[in-house]
C-alpha cells in the first residue's frame, strides 16, 4: 500500500488504485497524510474542504467521508500494513508507517542526499526523490486555503530538489545535464530568480555562454514586465561573474538547502522507543560497524521496509527476511540499516554466511571472531572453541544497542550462535529458506520479499542505466521489466548487458529475452547471474525434491498441486506434497493458496533445462492427469450426464485422482483450471497428441453448459480441429454437438446450423445413441429460433425417444425441456405444460437446480399462457430462486424475464438487472 500526495491524492495497492470518489474525499484524506500520525480537528479538516461559509451539516458531510474511507482503507487490506483511521474526540488520525507516504520518502531522500560527499550517489538519490513526483502536488483534491498552503510548500521543496540535483551534477561536471534539469523548472517558474541564476551559472560552465547571457536578459525583461522590479543580487552576481569570464566560486556551486515537507516530524520510521543508555562494555573508540556501504540502485520496497521496521521493533527481535535467489534480500536488509543506522548506537556487525555458495560456509568460530574484534576484544582474549566464543558475544552485548545483519543463512542452527544477548540488540537474518526452526525457537518474525512490479522493475534499470536511457524507451524498459520476472538479479544483469554495449536498444535486448530457449543464457554475466544463482539453491535439494523439480519446468500451466506434481513427476500425491513443501522453504516454489503452488518464470526455465529429455514423458503423464481428473469431475457435477468415452489407448492412469465431494467444488475445480487446461491444449497440440487435446475440451462440458457465453467457441473449434486430425468421428460428432448449442446460444444460428446438420448421422454411425439425442436436441434449438417448429417438435420428440431406449433420464429430461419450449413456441401451452410435468417426473433427486429451474420456468409461462397468473408468478418465482441459490445466472435472467413481464415489482427488476451484470462479468 501506498499513499500519494506528490502527484494526484491517491492510494494504491497491490490490486490497484482505491476509488476514493469526489474531491472533498481527496482533500479529507490529504489534510490526514499532511499530519499523519497526529489528530486533526474536525475544524482544521472543514477549512480544507471549504474556502467559504460551510454548510450547516459540514461535520456530517466529513464524517461521511472517514466513514467511506475507512471502508475503502479495509478492502485495500491496510490492516496489513499498519494503518488505520482513528478517531480521537473531535478529532481524526490517520496512523501509518511514514514510509508508506511518497512525501516523507521524498523528504528522506533529500536528506540523504544532503549528507552525500560523493555527488554521483546524490544524484541516484536525487533522482528517486523527484521520480516521486507525478503531477502537482495534491491533485485532484479540493484546494482549501490550507491544502494550497501545503501544495505551495511541497512544490518549493520539490524545486529545491532539483537545484539540488543540478548542483550535484555541476560538482560531477556533467553541467550539460545540469542545464537541461534546470532548463525545464526554469520555464515553467520563470520569475525564480534562484533557478535563472543556478541556469545561466550551468549553462556558461558548460560553454554557452551567448545562451546564459540571453536567459539574464529574458528574465530580466519579465521581471520588469510582470513585477516592475530589476533583477536581484543574486541574478546580477551570476551576470556579472559571465561577463567578467570569471571561474565560478564554490559558493555559487555549492549545494542549496533544501525545503521542508509539510507532512509530521520528518524522520525515518523509529525502530522502537529509545531507552536511557547503559554503561558501555568495551571501549567507545571501538564502534563496531562491519556494515558494507548502501546499495545502489535500491528502488521502491516501501512496503517492506515498513514491515521490516515493525519487525524490529520489541525485545531482542530476530527478523528474517525470506525469498527466492536473487530478490535482493541483502540489500533490503543494508538499506533499512543504513537508514536506521541512530537506532544503533553500539554499532552494527555483519556476516555474509555463505549458506549458498560455492566456497562453502564460513567456520562459526571465524564470524564470532571477526564480531569480538570490532567489538574491541584483544585478539589474545578470543576463546578458541565456538561455544565459548558465542558465550563471550552474548555476554559482552548484553547491555548493548546493537544491530547484526546475518547474511545468506542456510539453517537455522548457524544462526542461533550468532544471535546478540542484549534485550535492545536486533537481528536481522536473511535466507532462500522459510528456516522456520528459527520462527519456533527464538520468534523470529518472517519478512517475506517477493518480485518487483514493472515499475519499480524498470526504476531499477534507470538507476543502473540512467534515466535518459531508459526515459528514451520507456516500452522496452517495461517489457525487459517484464521479461525478468521482477526479478532484481535478473534486472541488473540486464541493465549490465546494456551498458557494457551502448550500441544496443532497449528493445533489441528485449527481442532477444522474448526466446525462452535463450533467456537464461543472457541473463548472466561473468561469474554472477540468475542460473548460478539458482544452482547454488539447488545443489541443497534432497534427491525427490530435486526430481520433482526438474519435472515441474515441463508443465505447460501456471500452477499445479500435488495430484499436478505427481503426475509430471511419475510418483504420488503425498510424495509430491512432501517435495513441494521442500521446494516452498527454498523458494523455488510458492503456494499461493492452501494446496497451490506456482513457478517464477525465470525459475520454471531453468528446472526445465535440467532434465529436456524428460519433457514428452512429464507432458502425457500430466495430460493423462488433467483427463482422468475432468472426468472425475464431469462426473460428479452431472451425475449420468454427458459425454462419455473410451481412454486413449496409451493412456497413462495416474497413481491417484481427486475426489470431489458435490457438484459445487467439481465445478469450482473446471473453473479455476480452465486457463491451465486450454495450455495444456496448446502444448497437446504442438506435440501431436490431438487425442488428448480434444478430450480435454469436452469434458469441460458442463462448465460450457453453465456458462455458455463465455468465449467457448474458439476452444471449441480447436476441438474440432483435433477430432477431425485424428479422424475420430464419435469425437467429431460430439464436439459438433457442443459448439453448435453454444453458437445457438450466442445467437449465431446459421453457423450453428451449418454444425449441427451432419451431427446426428455421424453419431448414428458410430452407434453413439445418446449423442445423436443430444445432436437431435440442440439441432432442435435451432430450428426453433428460425421458425421450423415442425422439425424442431419431430427432432425433440425422436431425441426423448432414444433417450428413453437406452435408459438415460437425463437425456430425456433435457430432450422434453427443449419440447415444451417448442411447444410453448408453437402456441400449444397445454401440451407445453403436459411435456415439462413429465419431465420434471422424471428427474432424478440429485437432478440439477439448472435443468429443474429451466422446467418451471417453462411450466410458469405456460400458465401465463392459460390466464392462470397466480399458479404462473408462484412457479417463475420457485424457478428464480432455484436458479439463484444454484448459482446459474443465465435459468436466473429467463425466470426474472419472464416475471418481469406480467410484474412490475421492483425487487424482481433490481435482482434482473444483477443477474445480468454478473453474466456480463461486471460483479463478483
Amino acid at each position: 500500500m501506498e499513499f500519494r500526495l506528490l502527484g494526484t491524492v491517491s492510494v494504491d495497492t497491490r490490486r490497484g488504485p482505491l476509488p476514493l470518489g469526489p474531491a472533498k474525499r481527496r482533500s479529507l484524506l490529504a489534510a490526514l497524510l499532511l499530519s499523519a500520525n497526529t489528530p486533526v480537528p474536525t475544524g482544521r479538516l472543514t477549512a480544507c474542504l471549504w474556502d467559504d461559509e460551510p454548510p450547516s451539516q459540514a461535520r456530517g458531510v466529513i464524517q461521511g467521508h472517514v466513514s467511506r474511507l475507512r471502508a475503502l482503507l479495509a478492502e485495500g487490506d491496510a490492516e496489513a500494513y499498519g494503518v488505520e483511521l482513528l478517531t480521537a474526540g473531535d478529532a481524526y488520525a490517520l496512523r501509518l508507517p511514514e514510509t508508506l507516504l511518497d512525501a516523507q520518502r521524498f523528504e528522506e531522500l533529500l536528506t540523504l542526499a544532503r549528507e552525500q560527499r560523493d555527488p554521483a550517489d546524490a544524484v541516484l538519490m536525487l533522482g528517486d526523490a523527484l521520480a516521486l513526483w507525478r503531477g502537482p502536488a495534491l491533485g485532484g483534491a479540493f484546494a482549501g486555503p490550507p491544502l494550497q498552503a501545503a501544495a505551495h510548500s511541497l512544490e518549493e521543496s520539490r524545486l529545491s530538489a532539483v537545484e539540488q540535483l543540478a548542483s550535484a551534477y555541476g560538482r560531477l561536471g556533467e553541467h550539460h545535464r545540469a542545464a537541461a534539469v534546470l532548463r525545464t523548472e526554469a520555464v515553467a517558474h520563470p520569475l525564480r530568480e534562484s533557478l535563472s541564476a543556478a541556469l545561466m551559472t550551468a549553462l556558461y560552465q558548460a560553454g554557452r555562454q551567448s545562451e546564459a547571457l540571453d536567459w539574464f536578459h529574458r528574465t530580466r525583461r519579465l521581471l520588469a514586465d510582470e513585477l516592475g522590479i530589476d533583477p536581484g543580487r543574486e541574478l546580477a552576481d551570476a551576470y556579472g561573474l559571465i561577463l567578467r569570464g570569471d571561474p565560478v566560486p564554490e559558493l555559487l556551486a555549492a549545494r542549496p538547502k533544501g525545503g521542508a515537507v509539510p507532512v509530521a516530524e520528518p524522520s525515518a520510521e523509529p525502530v522502537r522507543t529509545p531507552v536511557p543508555p547503559r554503561p558501555a562494555l568495551v571501549p567507545a573508540e571501538a564502534h563496531a560497524d562491519l556494515l558494507p556501504r548502501v546499495p545502489r540502485g535500491f528502488h521502491g520496497r516501501g512496503a517492506e521496509l515498513a514491515a521490516l521496521g515493525r519487525a524490529a521493533a520489541g525485545e531482542a527481535p530476530v527478523c528474517l527476511v525470506t525469498g527466492p535467489a536473487g530478490v535482493g534480500k541483502t540489500g533490503l536488509a543494508l538499506w533499512w540499516a543504513h537508514r536506521n543506522a541512530d537506532a544503533f548506537p553500539d554499532g552494527r556487525l555483519f556476516a555474509d554466511l555463505h549458506g549458498f555458495s560455492d566456497t562453502g560456509e564460513p567456520a562459526l568460530i571465524e564470524v564470532l571472531r571477526e564480531f569480538l574484534l570490532a567489538l574491541g576484544v584483544p585478539p589474545r582474549r578470543i576463546p578458541e572453541s565456538a561455544a565459548a566464543a558465542a558465550a563471550l558475544f552474548r555476554s559482552l552485548t548484553d547491555r548493548l544497542r546493537l544491530l547484526v545483519v546475518l547474511d545468506n543463512a542456510r539453517d537455522s542452527g548457524t544462526v542461533r550462535a550468532l544471535l546478540p544477548g542484549g534485550a535492545d540488540c536486533v537481528t536481522v537474518v536473511t535466507s532462500r529458506h522459510r528456516l522456520e526452526g528459527l520462527i519456533a525457537s527464538d520468534a523470529a518474525r518472517p519478512v517475506p520479499l517477493g518480485t518487483l512490479d514493472a515499475q519499480d522493475g524498470t526504476a531499477l534499470l534507470a538507476g543502473v542505466l540512467g534515466e535518459e536511457r531508459v526515459l528514451a524507451e520507456p516500452v522496452a524498459a517495461r517489457r525487459l521489466a517484464e521479461l525478468c520476472g521482477g526479478l532484481p538479479l535478473a534486472l541488473r544483469v540486464t541493465a549490465a548487458r546494456l551498458a557494457g554495449r551502448p550500441q544496443w536498444t532497449l528493445a533489441h535486448l528485449a527481442d532477444e529475452l522474448a526466446d525462452e530457449r535463450g533467456r537464461l543464457a543472457r541473463l548472466a554475466v561473468d561469474d554472477t547471474g540468475v542460473p548460478a544463482a539458482l544452482r547454488l539453491t539447488v545443489q541443497h535439494l534432497s534427491g525427490p525434491a530435486a526430481h520433482h523439480f526438474g519435472r515441474l519446468g515441463h508443465h505447460p500451466g501456471t500452477h499445479f498441486d500435488p495430484y499436478t506434481a505427481a503426475a509430471l513427476a511419475g510418483t504420488d500425491p503425498p510424495a509430491a506434497a512432501r517435495a513441494l513443501e521442500h521446494l516452498g522453504a527454498a523458494h523455488l516454489v510458492t503456494e499461493t493458496a492452501p494446496g497451490r503452488w506456482e513457478l517464477h518464470d525465470l525459475v520454471r526455465l531453468y528446472a526445465r533445462d535440467l532434465d529436456p529429455a524428460a519433457g514428452p514423458h512429464a507432458l502425457t503423464g500430466v495430460l493423462d492427469h488433467y483427463i482422468a481428473t475432468a472426468l472425475a469431475a464431469a462426473e460428479t457435477a452431472q451425475p449420468g450426464g454427458e459425454p462419455c468415452f473410451a481412454l486413449p489407448a496409451d493412456f497413462r492412469r495416474p497413481s491417484a485422482v481427486r475426489d470431489f465431494a458435490d457438484r459445487a467444488e467439481a465445478m469450482g475445480w473446471l473453473a479455476a483450471e480452465r486457463e491451465d487446461l486450454a495450455r495444456a491444449v496448446s502444448a497437446a497440440r504442438a506435440a501431436d497428441l490431438d487425442d488428448r487435446a480434444w478430450r480435454i475440451i469436452l469434458l469441460q462440458w458442463p462448465q460450457v453448459v453453465w456458462r455458455s457465453r463465455d468465449n467457448w467457441v474458439p476452444l471449441l473449434y480447436t476441438a474440432l480441429e483435433c477430432a477431425q486430425a485424428v479422424a475420430d468421428p464419435y469425437a467429431e460428432a460430439r464436439v459438433r454437438t457442443l459448439l453448435g448449442w453454444v453458437l445457438s446460444e450466442e445467437g449465431r444460428l446459421a453457423d450453428a446450423l451449418t454444425l449441427l446438420e451432419p451431427s446426428p448421422a455421424l453419431a448414428r454411425r458410430t452407434g453413439d445413441r445418446l449423442g445423436e439425442a443430444t445432436s437431435l436436441v440442440n439441432l432442435a434449438v435451432v430450428q426453433s429460433a428460425q421458425g421450423d417448429l415442425d422439425a424442431a417438435l419431430a427432432n425433440c420428440t425422436r431425441a426423448a425417444a432414444l433417450a428413453r431406449e437406452e435408459g438415460n433420464p437425463h437425456t430425456e429430461m433435457l430432450a422434453l425441456l427443449h419440447l415444451a419450449r417448442t411447444h410453448l413456441t408453437s402456441g400449444a401451452p397445454e401440451q407445453a405444460l403436459h411435456v415439462a410435468r413429465t419431465a420434471l417426473d422424471l428427474g432424478p433427486e440429485h437432478e440439477e437446480a439448472a435443468r429443474t429451474s429451466l422446467l418451471h420456468t417453462v411450466s410458469g409461462e405456460a400458465h401465463l399462457a392459460l390466464g392462470d397468473k397466480p399458479e404462473a408468478l408462484r412457479l417463475l418465482e420457485r424457478a428464480a430462486d432455484e436458479a439463484e441459490s444454484a448459482g446459474y445466472d443465465e435459468g436466473t435472467v429467463r425466470a426474472l424475464e419472464a416475471l418481469l413481464r406480467v410484474s412490475g415489482r421492483a425487487d424482481h427488476r433490481k435482482r434482473h438487472e444483477e443477474a445480468v451484470r454478473r453474466l456480463a462479468g461486471e460483479d463478483g
